[in-house]
């Protein structure tokens, strides 16, 4: 595609909850920098015997992935409903999520993720901080836009 660009300003980011946002949730409200970070994973078990020959295989990882959100973001709510959740029913949500990059024309659907770990609390400085919010997915594929 000759026409795309890198803009991330135009992305839409869906997240679906069965139990409790049936309906897909899109989130707003994103940190200026870093707004959402996908880990790399490692895509395959490497081993070296004694003898230096080298042998691999497939393994596969999860994928860890950081939204940040501004302290006002409208999707902090979304994440605390999550949270609470999960603290009062003492149980893990799925969550499914889909991810627009409309700049290049890439799309990726994202299954079975959890959060893994949660800022509940912005950091208080002259302003407040942005939140970060990790989820862990089984899986991250390309779609078609």
């Amino acid at each position: 595609m000759f026409d795309s660009t890198i803009t991330s300003a135009n992305s839409i980011f869906t997240l679906i909850v069965a139990d409790l946002f049936p309906a897909p949730v899109q989130m707003e409200g994103y940190s200026t920098d870093s707004a959402v970070v996908t880990d790399a994973i490692d895509m395959a078990e490497v081993q070296m015997g004694v003898d230096g020959r080298m042998t691999a295989g497939y393994v596969p990882n999860p994928t860890k992935q950081t939204i940040a959100l501004q302290a006002d973001s409208p999707s902090r709510p979304f994440f605390t409903a999550i949270l609470e959740a999960t603290k009062t029913a003492k149980e893990i949500y799925y969550l499914t999520g889909n991810l627009i990059l409309t700049g290049t024309g890439e799309a990726f659907a994202l299954t079975r993720g959890v959060i893994t770990n949660a800022k509940q609390i912005p950091d208080l400085k002259k302003v407040l901080d942005p939140v970060d919010i990790v989820i862990t997915w089984e899986s991250i594929n390309p779609t078609v836009v």
